[in-house]
């Protein structure tokens, strides 16, 4: 299989930073393909223009969306690992979504009916958070994040969904769960589609 780690955190030593680096190393280690978009190296703009929008609707992309493109429509797999800011994506990671799963390319309509076109495709999806699973559901934010983000984006686009993790109280972690993480998150690829 070819992976794509779609990748959103400014601190290189951070969490987010060791979760991408492990899990590049391991899918190399199983023989499969790999590759990193990390948004912030790539300095990605993610500031949806209205050319980007002129554009979309005519199906043109920019020249950095396109090669973002590019690499989805190679990857059998999306892993989007980032952490979970002020209750939603990073704005980086946002403008990602809004310039590169453009219409067109991840969506369309069909006689006024939404089609996804990444339907061929997996998506896992990593992030951290400061608050405890609890706390989150005490307020209905994992509802909240699971409406915005599985079926406001991944889903809408045709993707199928094969985990989303959430790891709370990240910022103030052990060594020992982080293991206990990444062994949750390398066992996803040992399951059958």
């Amino acid at each position: 299989m070819k992976y794509l780690i779609i990748y959103a955190h400014p601190n290189q030593d951070s969490l987010n930073s060791y979760f991408k680096q492990s899990i590049y190393e391991f899918i190399q280690s199983t023989g499969h393909e790999v590759e990193i978009r990390d948004l912030y190296q790539l300095n990605f703009n993610p500031v949806l223009s209205l050319e980007d929008m002129h554009g979309q609707r005519k199906g043109e992309v920019a020249a950095d969306v396109k090669i973002e493109q590019n690499f989805i429509n190679w990857a059998d797999c999306l892993i989007v690992i980032h952490p979970i800011w002020w209750t939603g994506l990073p704005a980086i990671m946002k403008g990602y979504i809004d310039r590169v799963f453009s219409y067109g390319f991840a969506y369309r309509y069909d006689n006024g009916v939404q089609k996804g076109l990444l339907k061929e495709k997996q998506v896992i999806i990593i992030n951290t958070q400061g608050k405890s699973q609890s706390e989150y559901q005490e307020i209905e934010m994992d509802k909240a994040l699971t409406l915005t983000s599985d079926k406001g984006i991944y889903l809408y686009s045709g993707l199928e969904i094969k985990r989303h993790f959430y790891f709370d109280k990240a910022d103030r972690t052990t060594e020992e769960t982080v293991v206990k993480w990444i062994n949750q998150v390398e066992t996803i690829f040992y399951q059958k589609k």
